[in-house]
């Protein structure tokens, strides 16, 4: 088994700063890719940004400029830096993961969410 341990979610005004991160532990073989998708109230799961264990890194056009990912390889573990946060920003945010495990089986894992609250 595989598990996504997200932490910094919080509470923040408008144009200030965020720092999620989440840690993969488990029987990993190793990870192909790793994001962060959000879900406000009353609508649909969207992605927020991705990066690929080369570094690649893809963002929702409403974030870019404002939110940064990176992933440590070493320690299993993506970071969201989020600048200049918006009252629309404020949503669950979810890590994803793209794992191959031990058995050399590729899997998709979830972490359990993290609040994020911006106010105005």
């Amino acid at each position: 088994q595989v598990q996504l341990v997200e932490s910094g979610g919080g509470l923040v005004q408008a144009g200030g700063s965020l720092r999620l991160s989440c840690a993969a532990s488990g029987s990993i073989f190793s990870i192909n890719l790793m994001g962060w998708y959000r879900q406000a109230p009353g609508k649909q799961r969207e992605l927020v940004a991705v990066i690929t264990s080369g570094g690649s890194t893809n963002y929702a056009d409403s974030v870019k400029g404002r939110f940064t990912i990176s992933m440590d390889n070493a320690k299993n573990t993506v970071y969201l830096q989020m600048n200049s946060l918006k009252p629309e920003d404020t949503a669950v945010y979810y890590c994803n993961a793209g794992v191959i495990i031990a058995t050399m089986r590729s899997l998709i894992y979830w972490g359990q969410g993290t609040q994020v609250t911006v106010s105005s």
